[in-house]
């Protein structure tokens, strides 16, 4: 007697489910035109997104070769406001953060002193991702110029060249970078120019 009744109530819930099923399909048939609309609509819209989006990095990163290869390399201060906002904070390799683009165009004049042919003129790797662009770089000079090192004391030039890797995260807001991490070795370099 037990299987027979489990077999009906097995029964009851195939018809119960195939009719729920029917209904349904029925219902979806009358909005099967919207919901494809909608989709397509949305679908459409993810792409346009998506698009301006790359084109907006892509911006980003024709803005950061401008800043390396002419900038930075030409030491050309007074366009630093191109890329860097009023306001930007930079992260240092060596942990410090300093505030405002006029403090981070002196910190940058700084690494000219020692080395005037500082330079970056590839960026071997770059890509972004909503507000965001990495850039590696190729830092490059040649210790030449006394390098002042506080209460009027200098290390003598050794001559030495410098080359080693570098990168920098960017995050973006209004078309010019709002934060700038950047990232070398400074062990590395005080090697190359032999200071260890």
């Amino acid at each position: 007697m037990k299987q027979i009744n489990i077999k009906s109530l097995r029964g009851a819930i195939i018809i119960i489910v195939s009719f729920i099923v029917l209904q349904s399909c029925q219902q979806q048939s009358t909005s099967a035109e919207n919901s494809s609309t909608d989709n397509v609509y949305s679908l459409k819209k993810i792409a346009l997104q998506l698009v301006s989006s790359n084109d907006t990095i892509a911006s980003h990163l024709k803005t950061f070769d401008e800043l390396d290869f002419d900038v930075f390399s030409n030491q050309k201060w007074d366009r630093l406001k191109e890329s860097h906002a009023k306001d930007i904070k930079v992260y240092w390799p060596d942990g410090s953060v300093v505030a405002g683009i006029d403090t981070h165009i002196e910190d940058l004049k700084k690494l000219f002193v020692h080395a005037p042919d500082t330079r970056i003129k590839e960026h071997p790797i770059k890509f972004g991702s909503g507000n965001y662009t990495l850039v590696t770089g190729v830092f490059e000079g040649t210790f030449t110029k006394p390098m002042p090192i506080g209460n009027g004391k200098f290390i003598q030039p050794t001559g030495k060249v410098f080359k080693m890797p570098m990168a920098t995260v960017g995050i973006w807001e209004n078309g010019v970078m709002k934060e700038e991490h950047l990232f070398w070795d400074n062990q590395t370099y005080a090697k190359q120019i032999g200071l260890q």
